[in-house]
């Protein structure tokens, strides 16, 4: 690479921490870095022109889960650990509103509700016989009952009478809270270059050598928070996800209004100035959904436009106007990993389809691991 003297020395020498990735978990790293060592020399490496995981291309909810998603992780995970990991989700939560400010972050109290499909009545019937059995189990962390059942006032067809509602889950737009985010890194003198991509990196013991697809720098500590990207640095146990999206034209009069879940979390969608934003359906085909290759499937598409024709906008023309993918970073659990690779090497991935819920938390706590 061709750099001269000066941008050699204002942007790739003396640097302290390297942070690889450039979404939610690695600008509160970076933060987070920044007020522990206040005068140290911060790189963030981003591979895209804007972060190119998940932390703007997901639905924006800020979730715990919804009752059978919980009830999925009690399968898997014993119930004071299933009780921890909603505990970190909502004081990661409080954390993102506290660091950026609701009106910052575009942040909306709306409730969240989750919908089954009439195919699904088993489920239902499963979840609605544990609401009260999760509120007490819950209770420690909410303080009042988390579920409860709810009419169905949008017009869903196809569907069970009832809804399952959480006045708990809200949203944001991701968009402002990254836009806020970038603001304090740049702020705070951070660094960060785009369009970068870091193909492998070697820990001497003293410092480590960090080689990208164009120059290669040295810092004492790196930080990778590239989550579903994560199994390239040899974290193997985090397997990409992608997570297909599409969006409406405006429609008027849109009268859905909060977060919405379906069939167990695989399926989610809300109003986004008056259109409807519908992601999903990764379940369809997991093998081919365990990809850090951006774009769609007829597949999913197919059954995201049906669900939309049959059970969310059964009586209302509508138009498709975007269609993205992003890649979350999925695990045997829902738990994220905050690990060490070798001495100065470490590592916050495995956010679970939480970015937004538990993101600055992984952040922070991935910034304090090196300690």
């Amino acid at each position: 690479m061709n750099f001269s003297y000066w941008e050699q020395k204002s942007w790739l020498s003396d640097v302290d921490f390297v942070i690889v990735g450039s979404g939610i978990t690695g600008l509160n790293c970076a933060l987070q870095l920044h007020k522990d060592y206040p005068g140290a020399s911060i790189l963030i490496l981003e591979k895209g022109l804007l972060p190119e995981g998940a932390s703007t291309k997901n639905a924006g909810f800020a979730c715990f889960g919804s009752l059978s998603e919980i009830l999925e992780d009690l399968k898997t995970l014993p119930e004071e650990e299933v009780v921890s990991l909603i505990q970190k989700r909502v004081n990661g939560l409080k954390l993102l509103r506290k660091n950026l400010g609701d009106d910052e972050i575009g942040f909306k109290n709306h409730g969240g509700y989750e919908v089954f499909l009439e195919k699904d009545k088993s489920l239902f019937e499963e979840c609605v016989a544990e609401i009260a059995n999760i509120n007490r189990l819950l209770h420690e962390v909410f303080e009042s009952n988390c579920f409860s059942l709810s009419d169905n006032k949008f017009g869903f067809k196809n569907t069970a009478e009832k809804l399952i509602f959480s006045p708990f889950e809200s949203q944001i737009d991701t968009g402002k809270m990254m836009s806020e985010l970038l603001r304090k890194v740049y702020k705070k003198g951070i660094r960060i270059l785009n369009n970068i991509a870091v193909r492998n990196f070697e820990d001497l013991g003293n410092k480590v050598v960090v080689k990208t697809d164009t120059f290669e720098v040295e810092c004492r500590k790196l930080f990778i928070a590239t989550n579903g990207f994560a199994s390239k640095f040899g974290i193997t146990d985090v397997k990409p996800a992608r997570a297909q999206v599409l969006v409406t034209k405006p429609i008027a009069n849109l009268q859905i209004r909060g977060t919405f879940h379906l069939d167990k979390g695989f399926y989610y969608f809300r109003n986004i100035n008056n259109r409807l934003l519908f992601g999903g359906g990764r379940n369809l085909d997991i093998k081919e959904e365990e990809t850090i290759q951006f774009g769609q499937t007829q597949i999913v598409q197919q059954q995201l436009e049906a669900l939309l024709k049959t059970t969310i906008l059964p009586n209302q023309e509508f138009e498709i106007d975007q269609r993205w993918s992003g890649i979350m970073g999925m695990g045997a659990d829902k738990k994220p990993e905050i690990g060490q690779l070798s001495t100065n090497v470490f590592y916050g991935v495995k956010l679970g389809g939480m970015g937004i819920a538990i993101g600055s938390l992984v952040g922070k706590e991935l910034a304090k691991s090196s300690e």
